[in-house]
Parts: C-alpha cells; sequence; structure tokens
C-alpha cells in the first residue's frame, strides 16, 4: 500500500510554491511516496487592518497548521522560519531547514516608479526594517502595511505608499524580482533570524526518515544561533531585533578569540557595539591566509575548521538605544553563541 504524505500550508501563493518545493523534494527522492498539499487559511490571513502584536503575533499564522498536525489531518506543514514563533509546542517539533535563499532585504518601489518619494510613507510593519531603514533615509516616514505579497504590491500599486519592503527569498520564489528597487546589504540591513530559511515541522517520534537528504546542516546551524539570540532576549514579533548567522572559514588556535566585524554606524546608532574580540577581520579568510606559508601549508599548530559567524542588532525600548554586535563561534553549539551575544547585549543595556 503507498504511504500518503500530507503537508499543511497556508493558502498564499508563496506558501503554497514553498510546500510545492518540500513535495517535489520528497516525490523525487521516494517515488514510493505520494505527497498531497492540504491548504488552509490562519487567522493571520483573515485578519488583515490590525497590527499582528494586537492579534496574537506571528502565532497566528501557525496555529491552524499545528491543529492539523496535532489531529493527523496533515503530517509535516512547510513555513518560512522567519514567521515561526521562538517557542514551539514540544510535541511539534522544526524537522528539518532548507538550504538558505537569498537572505536580504529589498526594496520595492511603485510600478512605473524609479525614485522614493518621501511626501508618501513607507508601507512597513516591522520595526526591524524602519529602524534600520530610518538609519539610511533619515527622512522617512512609515504607515503599517499587511497581507501577503500579492496584497502588498496591489496596495503599494495603488499609490497608498512611496515604497515597501520584502524579503528577496520570497520575491525569488514568486518570481518577482523585477520589481526590486534595490537590496540592502546584510550590514545595512540585518535580516530577520531565519530569513531565506524554510522549515519543516512535524510530530516529535515519527519517523521522517525521507527527509534526511533535505535538511542543509549549515542553514540548520544558522537558524539555531538566529533564534537562539532572539529567545534569549524574549523576542516576538513585535520586537526591533535582528541576527543573521553564516559559515565562515575559520584558521585559528585553539585559544585565539575570532574577528569581530565593525559596521560603519552613526555614532548615535552604535551603543553597545563590541570592540573587545581582537584582531578586526571581515570573514576570516584573511586570518587563514596569513596562518599559511606562501606555499599554502598550513603552518604547525594551527587548524582549519569552519566556523559560525553571528551578527545581530537589538533596540531597547526602555533606553531607546540600538546596539549592534557581532561574534563568531563553534558550528558545533550554535545556540551557544547566539545566547551569549544575547548576555552581551543585556549587560550594555544594564
Amino acid at each position: 500500500m503507498t504511504r500518503k504524505i500530507i503537508i499543511g500550508s497556508r493558502e498564499s501563493r508563496l506558501a503554497v510554491i514553498q510546500s510545492e518545493m518540500v513535495q517535489q523534494y520528497i516525490q523525487r527522492s521516494h517515488p514510493e511516496l505520494t505527497v498531497e498539499i492540504l491548504t488552509m487559511k490562519t487567522a493571520g490571513d483573515k485578519i488583515l487592518n490590525q497590527p499582528l502584536e494586537k492579534i496574537g503575533g506571528k502565532g497566528l499564522f501557525v496555529k491552524e497548521l499545528d491543529a492539523a498536525l496535532l489531529d493527523g489531518r496533515s503530517d509535516l506543514s512547510v513555513h518560512s522560519l522567519k514567521d515561526v514563533p521562538m517557542e514551539l509546542p514540544k510535541e511539534l517539533p522544526l524537522i528539518a531547514y532548507s538550504a538558505r535563499e537569498d537572505v536580504r532585504d529589498a526594496l520595492i518601489l511603485p510600478e512605473g516608479v524609479n525614485e522614493l518619494d518621501f511626501s508618501k510613507p513607507v508601507g512597513c510593519s516591522s520595526r526591524r526594517r524602519m529602524l534600520q531603514f530610518a538609519r539610511l533615509y533619515p527622512q522617512a516616514t512609515f504607515a503599517p502595511i499587511r497581507g501577503n505579497v500579492q496584497t502588498r504590491l496591489k496596495k503599494l500599486d495603488s499609490g497608498e505608499y512611496c515604497a515597501t519592503i520584502l524579503a528577496a527569498a520570497g520575491l525569488k520564489r514568486l518570481r518577482l524580482t523585477h520589481r526590486i528597487n534595490r537590496y540592502f546589504t546584510t550590514e545595512e540591513m540585518i535580516p530577520a533570524a531565519g530569513q531565506g530559511i524554510l522549515a519543516v515541522q512535524g510530530r516529535a517520534g515519527e519517523d521522517y526518515g525521507f527527509l534526511a537528504g533535505y535538511s542543509d546542516a549549515e542553514a540548520a546551524a544558522c537558524a539555531q544561533a538566529e533564534r537562539a539570540f532572539v529567545r534569549a532576549l524574549g523576542g516576538n514579533c513585535s520586537t526591533p531585533v535582528a541576527a543573521y548567522a553564516r559559515v565562515i572559514l575559520n584558521s585559528a588556535s585553539d585559544t585565539e578569540t575570532l574577528a569581530d566585524l565593525h559596521m560603519d554606524l552613526p555614532v548615535d546608532l552604535s551603543v553597545g557595539l563590541s570592540s573587545d574580540l581582537g584582531v578586526n577581520s571581515k570573514s576570516g579568510l584573511a586570518a587563514s591566509a596569513s596562518r599559511q606559508g606562501t606555499d599554502g601549508v598550513e603552518k604547525p599548530g594551527l587548524k582549519d575548521s569552519r566556523a559560525l559567524r553571528l551578527d545581530v542588532f537589538y533596540f531597547d525600548d526602555a533606553t531607546g538605544k540600538s546596539y549592534w554586535d557581532g561574534a563568531a563561534g563553534s558550528m558545533d553549539h550554535p545556540a551557544e553563541l547566539g545566547e551569549s551575544l544575547a548576555g552581551r547585549i543585556k549587560e550594555r543595556i544594564l
């Protein structure tokens, strides 16, 4: 008897495309399985006239999907990881992470418009994006915008806003890159934790061996570091917090501290920026070169390995100050890296 796998998905076009990506992987890798997608409209999709934080946060986008998993109507759910709440039921763990798509945020202008017109607000409901955008464009004002990508583009093109900001990953998956006016570098705008990664959620204790080749180890480590940072700060859908981890080449002795990345920031916005991590290197590649002879042979007593680099941003409402920080750590303990950076931010706030 053919085993059937049911994937739970939100109804939006982007959500379905992302679920289809997982469906296609399973079908290619395990042709003996039948895979179907069950779509449903979540409370977050239905209530578009109120800020998320006032109606229950990002959990509203997964509540119905969680219920379907728990009662057996679906076998797994596919989410944009950046939209997954930090605290999850133990019975519904994240079981796989996709390779990361473009992590950057992108600026979108109305159809046919090529320049920002700050006589109108930027359509944006993310405080993370607003604070970092305002650092680049101090003259900007903002107005809330909700809905799926197509809904937001329709509102933008109707003349309500001068621009909006969206995740490049979603636009690429929707084949809407022609709408992008510019990409923000990860130094200009640190992304949300998990941005660009798809997360597959399942039921604890079940066999998901058919996903063994789908999950990406590097993306998983990055996701765990980023989410640990946000979780340690008590972050939620309304918290202006950002975290971006990436794998770097680390050539270091067992005792050497990895370099901190110092971004060019206005003085009044760089409160808490770390400067105590040793020599400066943006990627670790320069450090690697310095530890090799001209013939490329590694010097005795040193080793090459991969490490995680995590850069973060946090705005503290109580003090009204912005904090940037960054550090590198072991690929084997990504959550510890995120928690350590959160601890440093807390110390600076106090």
